[in-house]
């Protein structure tokens, strides 16, 4: 090892393979599954990685990555965390699915205050880099978008369905704004923002892990908008992107990053009851067999978020979807990676390949019991009757009353 100067200033480390330099990297978010994820990546690669968090990681550390306990929603605490730090990825965020994407003021403190006090942070340690994790929610409402790019305009506040996504939006606005900031010390700060597809991977602990538990209690039995498309991420190829994006915010790269936003998925649009299937079968359930119109699902949708509201404070029951996520699952978005693939040299290695993520819900015991398998073939179809019976009157209690 010998010491080098990195670009912000201070003293680092460099290991001895080729141009690399060893610099401190912080993942806020890191106690999460992608920031973990990214974290691990960047340790790899010689860094000295800090993953930042409300919580601990469930995974063990590797070497060179150390974990600090911080609520970002405290600007004291974020400002002394961030002192000696080369390049900053903001990956965390609240509110993204289920019940958490019904409590707008954590949502707002956590997305946007937690975003401000980055971006102070980094001013106030000269810090020259900050990815920003954002959303294809920042531009996408409900509305039907095919290989969309990033010449498409901010989806207006107004039209935004979520506080999550709206709070997503505002953060990115600012994340972008900040680029080509000065710092306390007079260095330059340089941002991008990169908008993910639907993560997905081993381990993931968010949005699977509510899949599956709805597959196991008989729940899994309505399909809509089976002819539309969606995209998806990898983990792999998510931290591939963070890294690529840090890099794009140096020198060597001529700053290609600063100041840009980038659309980042598998490249590989499909349905999302297709992208499942595998994971539902391998689990060996069946396929959903009732087919009900989106509308209808996302009125249902509405109709569960408003009891939410109304009893939240007595049970706070998980939603099984929320209007967003009809959204997301139902209507076609897809967006472009050209963008990331020309700046950054982004390339997925991993397309909808979900069959790790079946071996891990195996592995872990979720695979169907062949003992119960007659029993259980009957509860579900009871189940889709009791719950197609219960749709029905729903919907025909808000039709006309003949007089």
């Amino acid at each position: 090892m010998k010491m080098v100067t990195t670009r912000s200033g201070r003293k680092s480390e460099a290991v001895d393979n080729g141009n690399d330099k060893r610099e401190v990297h912080l993942v806020t978010g890191g106690g999460g599954y992608a920031g973990f994820w990214l974290g691990r990546r960047l340790a790899s690669k010689g860094h000295r990685v800090l993953v930042v968090d409300v919580r601990e990681p469930v995974w063990t550390l590797q070497e060179n990555m150390e974990f600090r306990l911080c609520d970002l929603t405290f600007k004291d605490e974020v400002m002394s965390l961030f002192d000696g730090v080369d390049c900053v990825y903001h990956m965390a965020s609240y509110g993204m699915s289920g019940r958490e994407q019904l409590n707008r003021k954590r949502i707002e403190a956590v997305n946007v205050t937690g975003t401000n006090n980055v971006i102070e942070a980094c001013l106030a340690n000269n810090i020259t880099r900050l990815v920003y994790t954002s959303t294809y929610n920042t531009i996408f409402g409900g509305q039907t978008i095919v290989n969309g790019d990033e010449s498409l305009p901010y989806l207006p506040d107004f039209k935004q369905p979520d506080h999550y996504s709206l709070t997503k939006s505002i953060a990115e606005r600012k994340v972008l704004s900040a680029n080509g900031s000065s710092t306390i010390d007079g260095m330059i700060l340089r941002t991008c923002a990169l908008r993910l597809a639907a993560v997905y991977g081993p381990g993931e602990q968010r949005h699977i892990p509510r899949i599956v538990d709805t597959i196991e209690r008989g729940l899994f039995c309505i399909i809509y908008e089976t002819s539309t498309l969606q995209d998806f991420l990898h983990v792999d190829n998510l931290a591939q992107a963070h890294e690529l994006a840090g890099l794009g915010l140096t020198q060597d790269k001529n700053y290609i990053a600063a100041g840009q936003a980038y659309f980042v998925s598998d490249d590989a649009p499909i349905n999302t009851f297709t992208f499942f299937q595998p994971l539902i079968e391998g689990l060996g359930y069946p396929m959903p067999s009732i087919y009900i119109p989106l509308s209808v699902i996302y009125f249902i949708a509405f109709l569960t978020e408003w009891l939410h509201y109304v009893i939240s404070c007595v049970y706070n029951f998980q939603p099984l979807l929320t209007r967003t996520e009809v959204y997301k699952t139902g209507v076609t978005h897809t967006f472009s990676i050209e963008k990331a693939k020309k700046h950054l040299g982004y390339k997925p290695t991993i397309q909808n390949d979900i069959s790790l993520v079946v071996q891990h819900y195996i592995n872990t015991g979720h695979k169907k019991d062949t003992k119960k398998s007659n029993q259980s073939t009957v509860m579900y179809y009871i189940t889709n009757l009791i719950i197609a019976g219960a749709i029905a009157m729903l919907i025909m209690s808000f039709l006309p009353v003949a007089k």
